[in-house]
């Protein structure tokens, strides 16, 4: 039997997952098929690449189940992570980074590892034999997906997933926009600046939102359906839900003053994040569409500030497919239909059915040591299921309803509950910290035994 662990996917999940291996002293080959095999939404050859947001989302450890999953990969000495903090951006709260170096630094990093190889070119069948981490993203290739489709002999499961688009910083109108993060959140000033905030009127509003119910959209191939991520919606289709959709949703004005106004308050704010560390680019949040590319720029330049704005990159929609992990995977992530052949196949990733940058990366940390562990000849359990990580991956292999399973972010609503605490909004901040302060205790102890060689 082949000791090495091949990991299909050089995205955030397959390079967290690869790190995670080699450092337990596992071979790991990686297999990627770009620069040689292009996708849709990728921009670059690089391992780690950013294709939709550069943000990880809030680092709040203590009050946010996103933040929590942070500060476990930081704990799991997670390779994401410490390029992230290498290549941070304000972003008030929230942890940005600047997604080229980012990538390429992640990419430097699996290349100078002794214990990784890489080898380019496309995987178009599932292996019979060795040990295996899928983590071929949302954008599995037409040829591998349906060698998984044949081997799981269920449909899969397919939504899309749209692009914000991305503005050259010196087209913006400085008289008309100003730099605030929302209730100037941010322990510098520089984080307290960090989103670029373009103000509407209700006129404006509601012209805006004629324009992008009028505009030419993408038009979907016989046979698809539109099911879309709720957390990653284009703008027209929550425009769709109601015309005040996106005024209570990426456009809402709380927490923000106008310095060029200061007694009249916005109808309605766009907001943007920079994109870069140089502040040459910076990306429309919450901005993900399907529209035309004439339509987009004809749309976007309604916005006040953007009116004479050039685009470095425009939105998109592409296709995205995930696994019924409920009933396809156990809690080690095995393909089921694979158990006692003497390998494993792991799926990790978006492909599980995780939805988002962080949560994709978390699962290829933990698939990447289970299955180092398998290797060794370790027991290693899955995380705790009281931990962030552990709650995802419960949700994702049994605590999900199979029949309804939808792609799902980390929250605190997969967490057991602790006895003794107040539900409803009010006890809402003692109970995130409770489930905060459990969670890094049973995940230190995981970790720890591993450490120990108690596995």
């Amino acid at each position: 039997m082949d000791k090495k662990l091949h990991i299909v996917g050089g995205g955030l999940a397959g390079s967290e997952a690869a790190w995670q291996a080699a450092n337990m002293g596992v071979e790991v080959i990686l297999h990627e098929m770009r620069p040689e095999v292009e996708t849709f939404a990728h921009q670059t050859g690089s391992f780690g690449e950013m294709v939709c947001s550069n943000s990880f989302r809030s680092d709040d450890h203590e009050q946010n189940a996103v933040g929590l999953l942070h500060w476990e990969m930081r704990a799991a000495n997670g390779l994401i992570m410490q390029m992230a903090a290498k290549h941070r951006l304000p972003a008030g709260g929230a942890l940005a980074v600047d997604r080229d170096p980012f990538a390429e630094s992640v990419t430097q990093a699996l290349l100078d590892h002794p214990n990784i190889n890489v080898e380019y070119g496309e995987v178009t069948e599932l292996p019979s034999e060795g040990h295996w981490i899928i983590a071929t993203g949302p954008l599995t290739s037409a040829k591998l997906g349906a060698a998984i489709q044949a081997e799981t002999g269920s449909e899969r499961l397919a939504f899309f997933d749209a692009i914000a688009p991305i503005v050259y910083a010196d087209t913006i109108n400085m008289d008309v926009a100003w730099m605030q993060s929302r209730y100037d959140k941010g322990e510098t000033e520089e984080e307290q600046k960090a989103y670029l905030n373009c103000p509407m009127t209700k006129d404006q509003y509601d012209a805006f939102i004629a324009a992008l119910m009028a505009a030419e959209k993408t038009e979907f191939h016989d046979g698809e359906t539109a099911t879309y991520f709720d957390g990653c919606l284009p703008i027209e289709v929550m425009a769709e839900r109601g015309h005040d959709t996106l005024r209570f949703g990426p456009m809402k004005p709380v927490g923000l003053t106008n310095p060029h106004d200061p007694e009249n308050k916005p109808y309605a704010v766009v907001q943007l994040r920079r994109d870069n560390a140089l502040g040459t680019l910076f990306n429309i949040v919450g901005f993900q569409t399907k529209m035309k590319y004439g339509a987009q720029t004809e749309v976007f330049k309604m916005i006040p500030a953007l009116e004479d704005a050039s685009f470095a990159r425009l939105g998109g929609i592409h296709r995205n497919t995930f696994l019924n992990s409920p009933t396809l995977l156990d809690d080690q992530m095995r393909l089921k239909s694979r158990l006692g052949t003497g390998g494993s196949i792991r799926f990790a990733g978006q492909v599980t059915g995780v939805e988002g940058y962080v949560e994709s990366a978390a699962m290829g940390l933990l698939a990447g040591r289970l299955a180092a562990a398998e290797i060794l000849g370790q027991d290693l359990p899955t995380a705790p299921q009281d931990s962030a990580m552990g709650a995802l991956i419960h949700h994702i292999t049994g605590g999900a309803e199979a029949k309804t399973f939808q792609p799902m972010n980390v929250n605190f609503g997969l967490f057991r509950p602790v006895e003794g605490l107040k539900g409803g909004r009010r006890g809402r901040k003692d109970r995130y910290k409770a489930y905060t302060d459990r969670a890094k205790q049973v995940f230190q102890e995981w970790l720890d035994t591993q450490d120990s060689g108690q596995v």
